[in-house]
């Protein structure tokens, strides 16, 4: 029988667009209309939702497996020269997304401080994390939980500044996202039978439907301006390339078509959320495309690998073993993560991230704006 997934999280399926109402909060503009940030305003926070792409440091702070995380060397061995919970050697997208507006690297919400102040922002997201609470159950926080983590801060928000200044300030923020690489992958790396329950389309559709849902409420909440990447080619990382056969060192067609079904579901939601919900705003990230020219044109953007993996072992480094405290112990690091496109089997040199949230800040993509436009406009 197919697992329920209505009762465990939020109804799957698209929900019908509704109308909510806020205050206009007229924005700052220059010459061509571009925004420019009025003196003596608090620069809008940023609150990050999603899985490893984003993770600050989350899965720190959970009881999960190391598969999940990445707090120990040599992660973070670029910038940070010390692991911090990055699935990267470096900084994320969203750690440079945060610089470029002018706010300190937003830190996990779930990392232990006397005193947390949110006025920059908040980071719920968790490396392995879904949209569907199924994915990696139990070892993961799934976006539900993210989404619970926010209204945490909102009732924060409410404690310091009052409800009417809450909702401006959560007007004026960025809501940032990464998510469904994980509901994705998993069927592939764990014994799970939910992808073959449904269609794929049926599948995409129940990822999709949560992913709405989270942003329709934090909608409600007075959010209005979205950032979003799409999935990358999923076939084509290390890690789902070493289960082809040796003789094939393509990618995984199979995971690559959900990927594809799963960038023109997220599309098409966007547009008919632009197209109804008033003043809601987005910037839609082609991380697929831009990854895959990495991937296959490593030199065109100053790499010299875009297929093996920096760290870890087996064929295309492909293995998930980096750092040798995950299952697989052995593993090997390149002298230069500069070079390489992947990281790890799944992710991403912090050379790449920059790249990536260079695009994503200054060049409008899937959408009418870039990070850029939706920071400076209030």
């Amino acid at each position: 029988m197919a697992p329920n997934l209505c009762s465990s999280f939020f109804i799957y399926f698209l929900i019908p667009f509704l109308s909510f109402s806020l205050p206009s909060i007229p924005a700052a503009t220059a010459n061509g209309g571009e925004c420019i940030m009025p003196a003596g305003e608090r620069r809008p926070p940023l609150f990050i939702f999603g899985d490893s792409f984003m993770d600050s440091g989350n899965n720190n702070y959970i009881n999960t497996t190391t598969l999940d995380q990445a707090n120990f060397r040599p992660y973070g061995e670029t910038f940070f020269d010390a692991p911090t919970g990055r699935f990267s050697d470096g900084r994320l997208i969203s750690d440079f997304i945060a610089e470029y507006a002018g706010l300190p690297l937003v830190p996990p919400f779930l990392q232990p401080a006397e005193k947390h102040e949110y006025y920059g922002g908040a980071n719920f997201a968790s490396a392995g994390a879904g949209a569907l609470v199924q994915t990696f159950q139990g070892e993961v926080i799934d976006l539900g939980t993210q989404l619970e983590y926010f209204n945490k801060v909102k009732a924060w928000y409410r404690g310091k500044i009052g409800s009417a200044e809450s909702r401006k300030a959560f007007a004026r923020a960025v809501y940032l996202f990464s998510i469904g690489t994980n509901d994705y992958l998993s069927p592939f790396l764990t014994d799970s039978k939910l992808l073959t329950s449904y269609s794929h389309s049926h599948y995409v559709d129940m990822v999709i439907g949560n992913l709405t849902q989270v942003i329709q409420d934090i909608y409600r909440s007075g959010g209005r301006k979205f950032g979003l990447l799409n999935l990358g080619d999923l076939g084509c990382i290390p890690g789902m390339r070493q289960l082809n056969p040796p003789t094939k060192s393509g990618c995984l067609p199979q995971v690559s078509k959900l990927s594809r079904l799963h960038n023109r579901a997220l599309h098409k939601m966007l547009v008919k959320m632009g197209n109804h919900f008033k003043g809601f705003r987005y910037v839609l990230y082609d991380f697929n495309h831009n990854l895959k020219q990495r991937i296959n044109h490593p030199s065109k953007f100053g790499f010299k690998e875009g297929k093996i993996a920096c760290c870890g072992t087996g064929r295309f480094r492909g293995v998930f073993s980096c750092g040798g405290k995950r299952p697989v112990r052995e593993f090997e690091v390149c002298e230069n993560p500069k070079e390489y496109v992947f990281w790890d089997s799944y992710h991403l040199t912090e050379s790449v991230h920059k790249q990536m949230a260079d695009h994503m800040w200054n060049q409008p993509k899937l959408g009418l704006y870039t990070l850029k436009n939706l920071f400076q406009c209030l």
